[in-house]
């Protein structure tokens, strides 16, 4: 299940860790591609634009511009760990009611916009695994930016045509060392004696990032219209455990230091979801293995 060859589809975010490889999958697919974000270089055809998302005016004359077939609407502050509330709250609530109200307005044959949210949504989930219907109780800036910005994309519900994910933990190349696994990875592959971590004992559902494309372009390409995805693998995995995979995989022996510094209230001990609405709507694959996923990323 894949969207039409030669569509036109815009991508906001596209300069970032999902969109880069969002981008190289609408090559394969001889889309007609343009690009918001921080143009990275990576070799993909597309049309890059310049563009904040804050900035309603801007936002409605590219979309009138562009008149995209499909959206998939990535750009986000994502980084839990922020220090700047307000500009999370600016770019990834204010920025999608700009964004929807332009496609509303302008596209009358817009096919499908792909709204990115956040299982962070879910805060410390009482039920295991996570479902859709699980009660949303964010416990921090991020994730209450993304209920706010999935109750306003529901206003829109009857006039864009849009599917919202749930994007668990993913990983893969190119993701910024801030986030744990590429941190971990970059100290195997060095061989650092030591690694300063926070609470080893938490739990996440870490899916490749690869996946996590392929799951956005069938649902885009599928007849879902108004819900909301889980995107995820199924099982969890406790930060230690990947250090003992690593340390298998590498044959490098580390050893791992308690910085509280990295030890935050608001963390959500286990986060795992239930992708079993996402197979219902696009159908069941396989899935790229974590260990698979490791050993790609420590390919550098």
């Amino acid at each position: 299940m894949a969207i039409p060859s030669n569509s036109r589809v815009l991508v906001t975010g596209a300069g970032g860790f999902t969109g880069t490889h969002l981008l190289h999958e609408l090559r394969k697919l001889d889309c007609e591609i343009h690009a918001t974000g921080r143009d990275t270089g990576a070799g993909v055809p597309a049309t890059w634009h310049t563009l904040d998302l804050r900035d309603e005016a801007a936002v409605t004359a590219l979309v009138k511009q562009v008149q995209p077939d499909y959206v998939f609407h990535l750009a986000a502050i994502s980084f839990v760990a922020h220090d700047r509330p307000v500009e999370i709250y600016e770019v990834n609530v204010l920025g999608t009611e700009n964004l929807l109200k332009a496609l509303a307005q302008e596209c009358p044959d817009l096919h499908k916009v792909l709204v990115a949210s956040s299982a962070n949504i879910y805060g410390n989930p009482a039920t295991d695994p996570v479902s859709e219907e699980t009660p949303l109780a964010p416990v921090n800036h991020y994730g209450c930016s993304k209920v706010s910005m999935e109750f306003i994309a529901r206003t829109y519900a009857d006039d864009v045509p849009m599917v919202m994910t749930r994007p668990f933990n993913y990983t893969g190349k190119g993701q910024s060392e801030k986030f744990l696994v590429p941190k971990m990875v970059k100290h195997f592959r060095e061989r650092q004696p030591t690694i300063e971590l926070g609470n080893t004992d938490i739990i996440r559902d870490i899916s490749d990032v690869r996946d996590v494309v392929q799951d956005c372009l069938s649902l885009a390409a599928s007849d879902s219209r108004g819900e909301s995805f889980n995107l995820c693998r199924g099982e969890g995995v406790a930060l230690k455990e990947i250090i003992s995979i690593l340390q298998d995989v590498t044959g490098h022996q580390i050893e791992i230091q308690v910085n509280p510094a990295f030890v935050r209230a608001s963390d959500i001990k286990r986060l795992v979801g239930d992708r079993g609405k996402l197979d219902g709507a696009i159908g069941q694959r396989d899935r790229i293995a974590f260990e698979e996923t490791l050993a790609w990323m420590l390919e550098g």
